[in-house]
């Protein structure tokens, strides 16, 4: 017997944890994030066990771990720990410390306020998460309960209103009027290519067949890209709400999450809240008392980021190698098993509940006039703050980068950001006030993608970061159309011959037009983006290219058959660098200026580290 059959009981059951989500008093989440130090974690952790047992609250604490830095970036003191349902930052805590956190907030309520992290906030409360300046700003829709619940407690997710969306769509809409909402919110999908949710679900519902699917593409490839890993990691069960309301819309009653096997983490949990929503009648058989059946099952992806796109998506479901399919047909109309199939990535799926539950007015409120909602990005590279952000659509590219992100660290100056991911393109400081929105990136030769940001500052050479996203798309072209199979390793060739100072203008002449022919002729959008990481820096960065290829040079100073050491006359002749040069490339008696032999010079740049003085500069 299911334990819930209705809406009636669904919502008493949300009434009942609304006043206390959390069935344990406070969760603790310790980071342990890449940098983190082994040992102070263990003693954080160990210490946080050992009072807890000690103080028997072991009922009313939750201890978790997880590489909190994914969303709030490594820029804070590692290891830190979370504290929810306050959302309190602490940063690393030794033995004493840990104690006082655990005898004051855990049992007592109140935050260790000297130990907090964090800037000082209107009526000296205590800071929480969401007030630090690198949390996403502005209205949380994908990522509304990111590190608020306990991703593996179903009934945590019910508190925050969750699976009453589901509720509503069986009880109170029809098909047409959930399809009619979606598509008046104006959302569009979150995978890149900006194509109106409301209107795919519209095709997929009007196809003629017995037999239809639904699958969620979490096939998350790009680079630096995370989004959708921490959405299912975080918040699964919005996922699961999310496909079971669209099965319903579109009449299909099985549903696939294609979810990367790099991301065991995601596919556990998705697999726990199934089990979970399985158990209380939100999937399988009548649900909710109705005569709707909806199953999803989980498919692992072999790592191929081909297999992002939907029709080489469906042959990998089909046990068939990725490789794209030609359309029309869509897969709306002819896909999984030859039937009629709706795919959305995790971030489309993600905002479908928050729409069903306040109406498409309130998420068609947030945004711009064509894109609507919020957006959720991965800043990495040369920012201050990595990490995720959600921001409003129209947010300008600015404020993503200096007012979330904290700017450009070490004081360097802004270069570029790409955006879009390898498929996307270079973007300069004249772009900034850009607002981020699908057209006007688009329109900038750039394009929105999955939502990776990758910023760049004085010191990255944009020859050598169109050759590092072309060496990308190179290794993940599945090789079925000769313009990407043959041109994306062409082009490649080219880079490689300027980055070692042996290119010519020719070259650059024959980059540019081979770049422009693949764009045009490729049969999927990743051979038809590939080259645009190079064709937006020969747009912005021509000079780079004519000096890489007619000076000889590396502005930047970053490709190292272009670069040469230099020692200046800050030189005061202290012998470190003779003596840590591994080549013995150094020469100069003391107190006499010394010389770098720019032949024997291996480039290793450990001189220009270990001067105490600055005194050797590369160009």
């Amino acid at each position: 017997m299911k334990e819930l059959e209705s809406m009636k009981e669904l919502l008493i059951k949300n009434i009942k944890l609304r006043d206390n989500p959390h069935p344990h008093k406070h969760n603790v989440t310790i980071c342990y994030g890449m940098d983190c130090l082994p040992g102070p974690l263990a003693t954080m952790e160990e210490t946080f066990l050992k009072e807890i047992k000690e103080n028997n609250i072991t009922d009313k604490i939750v201890i978790e771990k997880i590489n909190l830095s994914t969303e709030y970036g490594c820029h804070i003191k590692e290891p830190f720990v979370l504290v929810y349902p306050e959302g309190i930052l602490y940063g690393e805590l030794i033995p004493e410390e840990v104690i006082r956190v655990t005898k004051q907030h855990l049992m007592g309520g109140e935050p260790v306020t000297d130990l907090v992290l964090g800037y000082p906030v209107e009526d000296e409360k205590v800071a929480q998460i969401e007030d630090l300046p690198y949390h996403h700003m502005g209205t949380s829709i994908a990522l509304r309960l990111y590190k608020r619940i306990n991703a593996e407690n179903i009934l945590e997710y019910i508190a925050y209103d969750g699976y009453k969306a589901l509720a509503k769509a069986l009880t109170e809409m029809s098909k047409e009027d959930i399809i009619n909402e979606v598509k008046a919110s104006g959302l569009r999908g979150r995978g890149g290519g900006g194509f109106s949710t409301g209107l795919k679900w519209e095709l997929t519902y009007k196809a003629q067949d017995d037999t239809k699917s639904v699958i969620c593409n979490a096939d998350e490839g790009d680079p630096g890209a995370f989004m959708d890993r921490s959405i299912l990691e975080a918040d699964p069960h919005s996922i699961i709400e999310a496909m079971a309301i669209a099965g319903y819309a579109i009449g299909a009653s099985q549903g696939f999450v294609y979810v990367r096997a790099e991301y065991p983490v995601a596919a556990n949990r998705l697999k726990t809240a199934l089990n979970q929503a399985r158990k209380l009648g939100f999937i399988g058989d009548g649900i909710l008392g109705t005569d709707f059946c909806f199953d999803i099952e989980i498919r692992l992806g072999a790592g191929a980021f081909i297999c992002g796109e939907e029709t080489a998506l469906i042959n990998s479901i089909e046990g068939h190698r990725g490789m794209p399919c030609p359309r029309p047909p869509f897969p709306a109309v002819k896909g999984l098993w030859g039937k009629p199939t709706l795919i959305n990535n995790v971030e489309t799926f993600a905002n479908i509940p928050q729409i069903i539950l306040k109406g498409a007015s309130w998420f068609a409120g947030i945004g711009t006039e064509k894109s609507k909602g919020t957006k959720v990005f991965a800043l990495g590279g040369k920012i201050a703050h990595a990490g995720l952000a959600e921001v409003p659509m129209g947010t300008t590219l600015y404020d993503v980068i200096y007012d979330i992100g904290g700017g450009i660290p070490d004081g360097k100056k802004f270069k570029a950001v790409q955006t879009g991911g390898p498929s996307g393109g270079c973007l300069t400081e004249n772009d900034l006030n850009t607002p981020v929105d699908y057209e006007s990136l688009v329109a900038l030769g750039s394009m929105m993608g999955s939502g990776g940001m990758v910023i760049m500052d004085e010191d990255n050479c944009m020859v050598d970061i169109a050759k590092f996203f072309l060496h990308f798309m190179v290794d993940e072209s599945c090789g079925k159309c000769p313009p990407c199979r043959i041109g994306t390793k062409r082009m490649h060739e080219i880079l490689e011959k300027i980055c070692h100072g042996k290119g010519t203008i020719k070259d650059v002449d024959n980059l540019e037009r081979l770049a422009s022919n693949i764009k045009t002729s490729s049969l999927c959008a990743l051979g038809q983006t590939a080259a645009n990481p190079v064709l937006s820096t020969l747009r912005h960065f021509r000079d780079e290219y004519i000096a890489h290829v007619k000076d000889k040079v590396c502005p930047a100073g970053a490709c190292q058959d272009l670069t040469k050491f230099f020692i200046t006359n800050s030189c005061i002749a202290c012998g470190i660098c003779k003596k840590n040069c591994p080549v013995d490339a150094i020469s100069g008696e003391k107190k006499q200026k010394h010389e770098i032999d720019t032949i024997k010079c291996i480039k290793c740049g450990i001189c220009q580290q270990r001067c105490p003085f600055n005194a050797i500069i590369k160009k």
